[in-house]
């Protein structure tokens, strides 16, 4: 099945990008991509959720693709995890829906834990691929991360405005062939390297002639067209701007209450270095209707590297707890 053309709707002073699968009086799954991932990332997910009887929907987040979003400097603020979410509540107001099931995988995932904290009223369940719900942590993320990795850590490095979006956008081709790789090892191997191997520099890995990059590669030709289009359409910046927000959403959350009531379905990928299985563990303390499953042999692109076995759990789930 061919990945449907989007339609548009107007939400919180963006115009997004959403497409859609399924009947329209199925009960609405809403699937929240991440970096640097777009609606298109669900490709496989789409037509699966649709035959189930449900009503797929998947949007361009903020920033992204067709969607797109504000630019500058001084826009990196509407970036925060208040406007992602407000960006979903207006979806459904547009699409005529009180409630939905959020799914996200990657940052998508972060935005539909945050979701049922900050729009429970919106959420009849939620689906976490690869992200875990993470409770509100004693110190500012970007802090622990610098304390912990350094200043080459990936997400740290991202904090400086306009330098890492300037690499990517350079050859998005390419940037596109070097995140969508397969994991190249297990994560015990991983936990076997030497410290100075295991701080995510991933843009130093970047830099490096393409022949020497491991992993083996994950997209089509055809795929990677489609992917490299949405981003020199978008560019990266607003993409990027959601990780200059971490230390801003920690501020916002102080005294937030860190339960999710609504029922939620976990699954983790075996070998994801960044976001790690055992992460999940504990979650029941925040989530306390939980279902938890790992997927064996997968690293951190679960919808693409295994998306039969990713699809048979969201839709074995879905059927159980909203068919």
């Amino acid at each position: 099945m061919t990945f449907p053309e989007p339609h548009y709707v107007n939400t919180n002073g963006i115009r997004m990008a959403v497409y859609e699968q399924g009947p329209k009086n199925g009960v609405p799954v809403v699937m929240c991509h991440g970096f640097p991932e777009i609606a298109y990332s669900w490709r496989h997910q789409l037509p699966a959720i649709a035959g189930a009887g449900f009503r797929a929907i998947a949007p361009d987040m903020r920033g992204y693709g067709y969607t797109g979003g504000p630019k500058g400097k001084d826009a990196v603020p509407l970036y925060d995890v208040a406007h992602l979410t407000d960006d979903l509540a207006g979806l459904l107001d547009a699409l005529g829906l009180d409630k939905a099931i959020f799914a996200g995988h990657d940052w998508g995932g972060i935005v539909v834990w945050q979701m049922a904290l900050r729009h429970p009223d919106r959420v009849a369940g939620v689906i976490g691929v690869n992200t875990p719900f993470m409770p509100r942590g004693p110190i500012d993320p970007i802090a622990g991360m610098r304390m912990a990795f350094g200043e080459d850590m990936y997400i740290v490095f991202f904090q400086n405005f306009g330098v890492a979006e300037n690499i990517f956008e350079k050859d998005v081709a390419r940037t596109m062939r070097f995140w969508y790789r397969k994991s190249p090892m297990k994560l015990a191997d991983f936990d076997k390297l030497p410290a100075d191997q295991k701080n995510f520099s991933f843009l130093k890995s970047f830099e490096t002639d393409e022949s020497t990059w491991i992993g083996e590669r994950l997209l089509t030709a055809e795929e990677l067209d489609y992917y490299t289009r949405a981003f020199e359409t978008s560019g990266f910046e607003g993409g990027i701007n959601w990780y200059r927000n971490f230390t801003r959403n920690w501020e916002m959350s102080e005294g937030q209450a860190q339960k999710v009531d609504a029922p939620s379905l976990m699954i983790s990928a075996a070998d994801d270095i960044v976001l790690r299985p055992e992460m999940t563990i504990g979650m029941e303390q925040y989530v306390p209707d939980l279902e938890k499953h790992i997927i064996p042999d997968c690293g951190h692109w679960t919808q693409s590297e295994k998306p039969q076995e990713l699809n048979a759990l969201m839709v074995d789930w879905l059927k159980r707890r909203f068919g």
